[in-house]
């Protein structure tokens, strides 16, 4: 009995794993992530990390980020890979729906702009062969 209730738990928390390791930066990392703005199309995070702070495991949806500084970092995903970032102030850049954790590895501060974005992604333009 005792050991079906052991096999029965860790089986759960292999099933909560997936779901802990996919929740809003807002609500995970309060520290890190502030709402500036929301409404049915987008919500708008101010991000501000100090020199060497990391995150914690969360998840965006389709989103467009705005550096306001010169920044260094790392991604880390949940498969373990690890992905360096590099970004000069006033680049922007678009991210695909992702479940990372965040570390600035700079010795400044790190400022972004995140724009979430809500709904279906937007078609493609199409273009004209002439």
């Amino acid at each position: 009995m005792q050991v079906r209730l052991a096999l029965c738990g860790v089986v759960l928390s292999l099933c909560l794993v997936p779901i802990l390791s996919a929740q809003d930066a807002v609500k995970v990392d309060p520290k890190h992530y502030t709402v500036v703005s929301e409404n049915d199309q987008v919500r708008i995070l101010k991000v501000h990390y100090g020199p060497h702070e990391k995150s914690v495991m969360h998840s965006h949806p389709a989103s467009v980020a705005v550096f306001l500084n010169d920044a260094s970092g790392q991604f880390t995903y949940p498969d373990g890979k690890k992905e360096p970032l590099a970004a000069k102030a006033g680049q922007a850049q678009y991210t695909a729906a992702s479940t990372h954790l965040p570390e600035n590895t700079g010795d400044n501060g790190m400022d972004v702009i995140v724009v979430e974005l809500k709904g279906k992604a937007a078609k493609p333009a199409k273009t004209e062969m002439k």
